[in-house]
């Protein structure tokens, strides 16, 4: 049975994910779609996937989630898999109502470096929030959790490398100067995730293990030694 304090920190996660992913669904929508800067991650890749092969994005990005989460589910848990395909349907819920609802318009194509520095501040923080709180909102976000864990790299800087390596690939069919910016709002928000996700989490202490020497053994703990 759910104590009290169960319940509160439920609510706390879910009030706490669903604030990030209503962030991140407003800024992909209203300024990168609307400015037309690029995607990366497994969103890139399946565009890449579209125009390189004929790909279906939809089934492209099932095909590439599946088997990360399934990873995941073993590497991180359950709760892990229920939090990040939670956090997954509120963000997909969101950006569907501010496709069909929303009438505010973001124009900001004539300084797309605005642009890329709004979307790098409130996209890393939105998703930062959500990881903080134990949740992904894809199969790239839970691959890049995996890698951060394995290598030691910060988690930012590998969502930074994934965006990065995807974008260079999508310059393919993608405007120069719209993937440059992306790259640059992909770098920004790297550094809050790692800010946002590592904000007031003390390190442990490492202990080091103590001296095996015999007290017998040390000058001076030996009785009637002549210095």
């Amino acid at each position: 049975m759910r104590t009290k304090q169960d319940i509160i920190s439920v609510i706390i996660t879910m009030s706490a994910m669903m604030f990030g992913t209503f962030l991140l669904a407003f800024t992909y929508y209203h300024i990168n779609f609307q400015n037309h800067l690029s995607e990366g991650g497994f969103v890139g890749l399946a565009l890449l996937g579209k125009y390189m092969w004929d790909i279906p994005p939809a089934l492209s990005m099932i095909l590439l989630d599946i088997p990360i989460l399934i990873i995941a589910l073993f590497v991180k848990g359950r709760k892990f898999i229920i939090n990040t395909m939670i956090s997954a349907g509120m963000f997909t819920v969101f950006y569907a109502m501010m496709e069909r609802y929303s009438s505010l318009v973001i124009d900001l194509s004539d300084n797309l470096l605005a642009a890329a520095v709004i979307s790098g501040l409130a996209t890393g923080f939105g998703a930062g929030i959500v990881l903080r709180y134990g949740g992904a909102t894809g199969g790239d976000d839970a691959i890049s959790v995996l890698i951060s864990e394995w290598s030691g790299l910060k988690v930012g800087t590998v969502f930074f490398l994934m965006d990065a390596v995807v974008l260079l690939l999508s310059l393919f069919y993608l405007p120069m100067a719209e993937t440059l910016y992306t790259i640059l709002a992909v770098s920004i928000a790297g550094q809050v995730i790692t800010l946002t996700t590592s904000f007031r989490i003390e390190k442990k202490p490492v202990t080091l293990p103590r001296s095996r020497t015999p007290r017998a053994a040390q000058p001076s703990a030996v009785k009637g030694q002549t210095l």
